[in-house]
C-alpha cells in the first residue's frame, strides 16, 4: 500500500511539473485581466461544475478576504447551486443555473471564472454563454483538451487548460492554480516592498 501511496504523490508532483511548463503564460493574462478589471471598478463572478464547485467559492472568498496577506476587500461572488429547486430540476432548467444567476447579476465589464474538469459541463456552458452575451471576459480553467468552453473564447478570454486527463489531478492543480493567481493579483494591486 505505502508504494501505491508514493505513485499518487509521485503522479501529483508530475501533473504539477507538466503545468508548471504550460500554464505560466495564460496564469499571467489570467491575473493582468483580473487585476485590471478590479482596478476599472468590476466584480469577479465564479462558478465551477460537480467537484469544481467548491474552488469556485474558494477562489471568491479568498479574493473578498485575503490570501496570505491582510489587504482591502476585493469584489468577487461564486455563484449558488443552492438556489435552485426541485421545480427547476423537474423542468430540466439545471443546465441554466449559473446563466440565470450571470444575467440576473452581472454587468458589462464584470469577469466571469469558471471552473470545469472536462469542459463539456452544460452548466458551466451556458454560463459562459450567457457571460459573452453580457460583454463580459471569461477565464477558464479547463482540463483534458478544454471541451465545448475552449470553442466559445475570444481573443480578450483566457483559457488556463491544465495538461491532465484524471479528474483527481485536474482539480489538485486547479487548487494550486488558484492560489497562484491570488498571490499574483495580490503582487499587482498591492506591491510590497521586499526590502
Amino acid at each position: 500500500m505505502q508504494e501505491s501511496i508514493r505513485a499518487i504523490f509521485t503522479e501529483n508532483i508530475q501533473a504539477q511539473i507538466a503545468a508548471g511548463e504550460v500554464l505560466p503564460e495564460a496564469l499571467e493574462r489570467a491575473a493582468i485581466t483580473m487585476a485590471q478589471g478590479l482596478i476599472n471598478g468590476n466584480k469577479i463572478i465564479c462558478c465551477g461544475a460537480a467537484s469544481s464547485h467548491m474552488l469556485a467559492h474558494h477562489f471568491a472568498v479568498i479574493l473578498s478576504n485575503y490570501y496570505e496577506t491582510e489587504r482591502p476587500c476585493l469584489p468577487a461572488v461564486a455563484l449558488s447551486d443552492e438556489q435552485y429547486n426541485l421545480a427547476s430540476i423537474d423542468n430540466g432548467k439545471v443546465k441554466d443555473k449559473y446563466a440565470k444567476q450571470v444575467r440576473a447579476f452581472a454587468q458589462p465589464g464584470d469577469l466571469l471564472l469558471v471552473f470545469a474538469a472536462t469542459g463539456q459541463e452544460k452548466s458551466i456552458i451556458s454560463a459562459v454563454e450567457a457571460a459573452l452575451t453580457r460583454d463580459m471576459k471569461v477565464i477558464a480553467l479547463v482540463g483534458d483538451d478544454g471541451g465545448e468552453i475552449t470553442g466559445l473564447l475570444g481573443e480578450h478570454d483566457v483559457e488556463i487548460r491544465i495538461p491532465s486527463k484524471r479528474l483527481s489531478r485536474i482539480l489538485e492543480t486547479q487548487l494550486f492554480t488558484i492560489h497562484c493567481l491570488s498571490q499574483l493579483i495580490d503582487s499587482i494591486l498591492f506591491p510590497q516592498d521586499e526590502a
